[in-house]
C-alpha cells in the first residue's frame, strides 16, 4: 500500500523528471483534489493509506502534467483575489500578477467614487467579478470576444455571487457597445508576442491562443485599446492596463500619442516587474 507522503513523493520526482515548474506545490494540491481534502489533512494523515483507485487516479493526473496539462484544466479550479474561479481550456488561466491591477482599480474606484466601470477580454471573468465583489455599488460591463469565455465568466460570477452586478457583452473590444460612458476602463489584454507563444511552457502553450496572441510585437491590443478609450470614458476616468514586463516604455509610447490622458504612471508587481499602466482622461 502507498501513504498520502509517499505518493505525493513519488510524483514530485515524476514532476521534476520532465521539468515541470513548482512540483511538489503541483503534487500536493492534486492530492488535495484526489481526496477531496485541505491542505491540513494531508499535513496531519500525510502517513494514511490511500486507495488502489486514489493512487490510480493520483498518477494518471500526474502524467497528464508531466505532459504539459496545467494542473487547473484537471481540477478546474484558481485561486484569485481570496476568491475561487471556475476554468478551463477556453480560458487564460488567472495569474497572480493580475492582482496588481484589481487592487490599483479598487483603489481609484475609492477614490473618484466610481462605479460604472468596463473591463475588456474578460476572459474567465476574475477582474470583473472582484470589482463587483470590492467595489461597493459598483457596475460592471464586461466584454469578450469569445461567446466560450463569456459562459465562464458568467459562471464565476454566479458562484461568487455578484451576478447581479455584472452585465456581459459578447463584442470585439468596443464595437458592440452603446455609447454610455465609464469611470474606469480596465483590461488585461493578450500581449504575449507571436512569436515567443512557442517558446512558453508546455503547460501554458496548451491555454487558448486568443488570450495569449498580442500579434507580432505583443502591442495589437493596445493600439485598438487606448486611441478609442477616450470615446468611452467620462472626463476625469481611468484607464487601467496590465501589461508584460517588458512593455512599459512601449505602451506609454501609444499613451503619449493620445493626448487626451495626462497623469500617466506604472505600478510593479510583486515581483518587481512594470505591470500595471494608468492614466485619466484630461
Amino acid at each position: 500500500m502507498t501513504t498520502i507522503k509517499q505518493a505525493i513523493e513519488k510524483a514530485v520526482v515524476m514532476l521534476k523528471g520532465s521539468q515541470i515548474e513548482t512540483p511538489k506545490m503541483k503534487a500536493r494540491l492534486l492530492m488535495q483534489y484526489v481526496l477531496k481534502k485541505p491542505r491540513q489533512y494531508l499535513i496531519v494523515y500525510d502517513n494514511k493509506e490511500i486507495s488502489k483507485v486514489q493512487k490510480e487516479k493520483y498518477f494518471k493526473y500526474i502524467e497528464k502534467i508531466r505532459k504539459g496539462m496545467p494542473l487547473q484544466h484537471i481540477t478546474h479550479s484558481q485561486e484569485f483575489m481570496k476568491m475561487n474561479f471556475f476554468v478551463n481550456e477556453d480560458v487564460l488561466i488567472p495569474r497572480a500578477d493580475t492582482e496588481c491591477l484589481v487592487e490599483e482599480v479598487i483603489d481609484i474606484a475609492k477614490k473618484i467614487n466610481a462605479i460604472n466601470i468596463l473591463d475588456l477580454c474578460t476572459g474567465s471573468g476574475i477582474i470583473a467579478v472582484s470589482l463587483a465583489k470590492y467595489i461597493e455599488g459598483s457596475k460592471i460591463t464586461a466584454v469578450d470576444i469569445s461567446e466560450k469565455a463569456l459562459e465562464i465568466a458568467k459562471r464565476n460570477a454566479k458562484e461568487n455571487d455578484v451576478q447581479d452586478k455584472i452585465i456581459f457583452v459578447k463584442s470585439n473590444l468596443y464595437k458592440e457597445l452603446s455609447d454610455k460612458k465609464y469611470d474606469i476602463i480596465v483590461s488585461n489584454p493578450p500581449y504575449i508576442k507571436k512569436g515567443e507563444i512557442k517558446r512558453l511552457n508546455k503547460d501554458v502553450q496548451r491555454e487558448p491562443k486568443i488570450a495569449l496572441d498580442g500579434g507580432y510585437d505583443g502591442l495589437d491590443f493596445y493600439r485598438k485599446i487606448i486611441p478609442e478609450a477616450y470615446k468611452y470614458l467620462k472626463i476625469k476616468g481611468y484607464l487601467c492596463l496590465e501589461i508584460g514586463y517588458d512593455q512599459k516604455e512601449d505602451v506609454l509610447d501609444i499613451i503619449k500619442n493620445e493626448t487626451k490622458f495626462v497623469g500617466v504612471y506604472c505600478k510593479k508587481d510583486l515581483y518587481d516587474n512594470d505591470r500595471v499602466i494608468c492614466a485619466r482622461l484630461s
